[in-house]
């Protein structure tokens, strides 16, 4: 449907990781990858990010509360938004004009230009698509309740991720409703939204609406 080589899901121009992306066949993939890719370009990064701690690289025009708490390695971009507690637990990327808001908490995370997860929510192992905006307390859920690997199903298609920890992938302008919970392993395919206290799970096709 969706998941060879991005097609629409990602646009692959709206994030600094780009040339990851372009290394795999399947968005997944990166995720594994995502502290090596930092450490690599974070020499090439340029006089506009400031090393502020240990391999925490913020751009000279994003905004960092004094509140929020961001461990490494991890890249800021330029005017993203980290707010009043936000909690960035390494291996983020977060890209220009996106918001990391109060309480939300990112590890291992690849978050796209202009992406919203503004108010108590938890964003593990995923990755955000431009444009997407999950609401007040929406969970991407990263573990099976089983703890075993993460498969992703495409029609007759099963993909074996081989990671234990996978929770979602949202495509570009993706929208999520408030108290919702994107279950392991899920795909939401671009311009579609998931109206608010709906549980998902699996591959959401592009433009659709989901009801709980």
């Amino acid at each position: 449907m969706m998941l060879k080589k991005y097609n629409s899901l990602l646009n692959l121009d709206a994030t600094i990781a780009s040339d990851l992306f372009e290394e795999y066949e399947h968005p997944w993939e990166v995720l594994p990858m995502i502290e090596m890719f930092i450490l690599r370009i974070a020499s090439k990064l340029g006089s506009e990010y400031e090393e502020r701690d240990n391999n925490v690289y913020i751009h000279k025009t994003a905004k960092v509360s004094d509140t929020a708490s961001i461990t490494g390695p991890c890249i800021i971009g330029p005017n993203a938004e980290v707010r009043h507690c936000a909690y960035i637990r390494g291996k983020v990327i977060v890209g220009e004009n996106s918001v990391i808001g109060n309480s939300t908490e990112v590890k291992n995370a690849i978050i796209f230009n202009n992406v919203q997860c503004p108010h108590f929510n938890y964003v593990g192992d995923a990755i955000m698509g431009e444009y997407s905006h999950i609401g007040a307390g929406v969970i991407l859920s990263n573990v099976k309740s089983d703890k075993t690997n993460i498969v992703v199903k495409d029609g007759e298609e099963i993909y074996e991720t081989g990671l234990r920890k996978f929770s979602a992938i949202l495509g570009n302008h993706v929208e999520v409703g408030c108290n919702s919970v994107v279950c392991p392993g899920s795909i939401i395919g671009e311009n579609s939204t998931v109206y608010p206290l709906t549980r998902v799970r699996g591959l959401i096709s592009p433009n659709k609406i989901v009801k709980g």
